[in-house]
């Protein structure tokens, strides 16, 4: 598998840009658009924190295990939110997208599935992952059936796995999916999203 690298990826009204220092200010108003830092299963940066936020996951790309993006609207130019490759490894052909969060006035649209579809064909067809997995909280019940819906299988539970932004631990729900079911959930994602309304 190649080392995923700064790409810009785009369809369906969607661009998915390499997060850039300057992207903070952005996503704090994406942030406000719902006050997703107070859900409690969530890694939204709250109020003030979003310059550090921006630095992780920078840091974590420097360091060669993520690569993270901002979701922009292509017509009005908005970021919607974010979303990254987190855990690549490799020696076995393997990463997770991960850190994912929009706007609420965006959440339950096309955004998440067409954002999705644009990393998972990236990661199997570009970069030659052979598998590709999220992880998420226990109680995060919508970002569950969210990673269902693209067409993910649910691998198990990781028992008292990840701190919470409370200080509370949570277990966490791994999901996958393979390069050999690629091709079949590329073929449903599209057709979800280019079908007739």
């Amino acid at each position: 598998m190649r080392k995923p690298e700064p790409v810009t990826l785009e369809r369906g009204g969607i661009r998915l840009l390499p997060m850039e220092r300057r992207h903070a200010p952005d996503l704090a108003a994406a942030a406000r658009d719902g006050e997703l830092w107070t859900l409690r299963v969530t890694s939204v940066p709250a109020p003030g924190e979003e310059a550090a936020y921006v630095d992780t996951a920078l840091k974590g790309y420097a360091d060669g295990h993520m690569l993270p993006f901002v979701a922009q609207d292509l017509a009005s130019g908005r970021i919607l939110g974010t979303t990254r490759y987190h855990d690549i490894v490799p020696a076995v052909e393997r990463l997770e997208i991960g850190y994912t969060w929009y706007a609420k006035s965006v959440q339950r649209s096309h955004v998440n599935t067409t954002c999705k579809l644009l990393l998972m064909a990236h990661a199997f067809e570009t970069l030659g992952a052979r598998l590709v997995g999220w992880r998420t909280d226990n109680y995060n019940f919508a970002s569950q059936k969210a990673i269902e819906r693209l067409g993910a299988k649910k691998d198990g539970v990781l028992r008292h796995h990840a701190l919470r932004r409370d200080g509370t631990v949570r277990d966490t729900v791994m999901y996958s999916l393979t390069a050999a079911e690629w091709p079949e959930v590329k073929a449903h994602l599209t057709y979800q999203l280019e079908r007739p309304r």
